[in-house]
């Protein structure tokens, strides 16, 4: 039996690949039921990453923990009838098919509603389920270069760059989950509309209101330097890169003395967040030169004790095999051993309840168990 602060929860998954997989797995991870309809080829996914343990793809492991899987031909008569009767059992369904596929399979709550009018539909887009725009081409990729986030990533003399992992995709899944739980709390069915191009607009939020309201044009800043705070951005040491970020002109003031510049404390182009802003490059080639002088580990076990934030910049491998991802739980064994397969855990930790982490469904492994329970 699931366990967890969504026990008791059914919700039906029609997705594939990333976002609406990953809104199904953080659901499925609190306890949620989350029956995982693919097509008789199976989502994609199973197919995606060169690397398998057992029959389990490691890409799709990494989305599909702790879900059933069934095969519905969605577009038969049987495979609709089907999905009806789960419907009328389900408390949510979502979807990141594209608009067309949603609306021709019947995957919307005008659609659903006889089964079940207490049910949520979440339809999770490119541009939204309806509109002038709902069936042009959304990938990651194709958003994060439409609503700029390319343009602000990145050393001002290459080329646009893209997120180094999927922030449009994992984003939106996040925000389908929210929008669902949202309306199940609400106690009504209905649609939900969620469009990845809406979501990566919201989260460029204190850049976009300073273009929408003093006008100014956000640009790509060497060493990924925040736009308004110095310093706050990466530096080359003598051994490695450092990431400095001073947020308030106390931290700066400690700074300054155990960098042996205690005179920039009060030097009026450097004192404040203000002025610092307003002589960005001379007081950034200042600090550079200063920091150029010791390793990146040096200036991290000199500054973090006093309360000064500055870390190293490690790789994906170091950050699962740290010492702060063990001491927070946060790779964590799938099933009962019988595969070596490992994943990273839910983001949601809760008092009094211990997550499990079950294996990937294999294709169709839960049709009988299912739709038996459905039928019955």
């Amino acid at each position: 039996m699931s366990s967890g602060p969504l026990a008791g929860i059914r919700v039906i998954e029609v997705g594939h690949m990333l976002a609406g997989p990953y809104c199904g797995l953080l659901l499925a991870d609190m306890g949620a039921e989350v029956i995982k309809i693919e097509p008789p080829e199976g989502d994609i996914a199973r197919k995606v990453s060169p690397h398998f343990i057992g029959p389990h793809n490691a890409y799709f492991t990494s989305l599909n923990r702790n879900k059933k899987s069934v095969v519905l031909d969605l577009a038969s008569a049987e495979g609709r009838a089907a999905l009806e009767s789960l419907a009328s059992t389900a408390h949510a369904l979502v979807t990141n098919l594209r608009p067309s596929a949603i609306k021709k399979l019947g995957l919307t709550y005008d659609s659903l509603n006889t089964c079940n009018p207490k049910l949520v539909c979440v339809a999770l887009t490119g541009y939204g389920l309806d509109g002038p725009y709902a069936e042009s081409p959304a990938y990651d990729y194709v958003i994060q270069a439409i609503t700029g986030v390319m343009s602000l990533t990145g050393d001002p003399s290459a080329p646009p760059t893209k997120a180094g992992y999927s922030a449009v995709d994992n984003s939106a899944g996040i925000v389908a989950a929210l929008g669902l739980l949202a309306k199940i709390v609400e106690g009504r069915g209905g649609q939900v509309d969620v469009a990845m191009y809406d979501v990566m607009l919201s989260q460029l939020n204190y850049l976009a209101g300073a273009t929408l309201n003093a006008g100014e044009v956000m640009e790509r800043l060497a060493n990924s330097s925040h736009p308004y705070m110095v310093p706050a951005q990466i530096f080359p040491t003598a051994d490695g890169w450092l990431t400095l970020f001073i947020t308030h002109d106390k931290f700066w003031q400690t700074f300054c003395t155990e960098i042996g510049r205690p005179q920039w404390a009060t030097d009026p182009m450097f004192a404040t967040m203000a002025a610092r802003r307003e002589h960005r490059v001379p007081v950034l080639a200042a600090i550079g030169e200063v920091l150029m002088t010791a390793s990146a580990a040096d200036w991290v076990r000199r500054l973090t004790p006093l309360g000064v934030v500055a870390s190293e910049i490690g790789s994906l491998s170091q950050a699962l095999d740290s010492e702060l991802t063990r001491a927070r739980d946060m790779v964590v064994p799938l099933g009962d051993g019988e595969y070596p397969l490992r994943a990273v855990a839910s983001p949601l930790k809760f008092d009094g309840h211990t997550t499990r982490y079950g294996l990937p469904p294999l294709l169709d492994q839960h049709h009988a168990e299912v739709l038996g329970s459905v039928s019955a």
